[in-house]
């Protein structure tokens, strides 16, 4: 949105304008909407951003909690011999919102004992491997919360900027290049009004001088 308009002279000129200025002003209303819509959806994601922060901390605060209640009844050999092998899997999904795409919640398998592995030695440590599932599916929302306020976040300030330019800087340009050409305009229609009267005048003045002309030609004519 940079540079000046090249526009033709006269009406054609001033039509294109009108249509550009109404294009631009159309365009900041629907940024402006959108923009709003952005905010509303973006101070959700970030409240939703802020409880899955606390949802996750406090989890990871009750798991170590556990842990070190169980390392204090087993040890060492207790916590490793209560290792998991299988792993945890999060699927972020996606949505997509005034048309940015963004993360809408995790699908979470938490890792599963298997049959011949052992159990945790102590209830202490039973109580810290549900917290930690617990921690770990909070992390994992956090990010993809966080995730979804950021990408909000971004959009809405490209959005924020693009009505900035253009209630700022594009369209007051607008407004003023179609002022000048309604001043030229009009200026052009006035000096041609001028010079149509100026040559109806003249004509008129010519066409009496031949009148008079005619007339004394003719009088000459019919004397003795």
């Amino acid at each position: 949105m940079t540079g000046q308009h090249r526009v033709p002279p006269g009406r054609a000129g001033r039509l294109r304008l009108r249509r550009s200025l109404d294009t631009a002003l159309r365009g900041a209303d629907l940024l402006e909407r959108k923009l709003h819509i952005l905010l509303v959806h973006e101070q959700e994601l970030r409240r939703a951003e802020e409880e899955a922060d606390r949802g996750w901390r406090q989890h990871l605060g009750e798991a170590e909690t556990w842990l070190l209640r169980g390392l204090l009844l087993g040890g060492e050999q207790a916590l490793a011999s209560a290792v998991v092998a299988d792993r945890a899997e999060a699927t972020v999904e996606w949505t997509a919102t005034m048309g940015v795409r963004h993360p809408s919640g995790v699908s979470w398998t938490p890792a599963a004992r298997a049959a011949a592995e052992p159990t945790p030695g102590n209830t202490a440590l039973v109580v810290a491997e549900g917290a930690y599932r617990e921690a770990v599916r909070a992390a994992a929302e956090f990010a993809a919360a966080r995730t979804a306020a950021r990408l909000l976040a971004e959009e809405t300030h490209r959005t924020r900027l693009r009505v900035r330019v253009l209630r700022r800087h594009w369209i007051p340009r607008m407004h003023r290049e179609l002022a000048a050409a309604d001043l030229a305009l009009e200026q052009a229609e006035h000096e041609d009004a001028v010079r149509r009267h100026w040559a109806a005048g003249l004509r008129a003045r010519r066409e009496a001088v031949s009148a008079r002309s005619a007339g004394g030609t003719k009088s000459g004519e019919e004397a003795p």
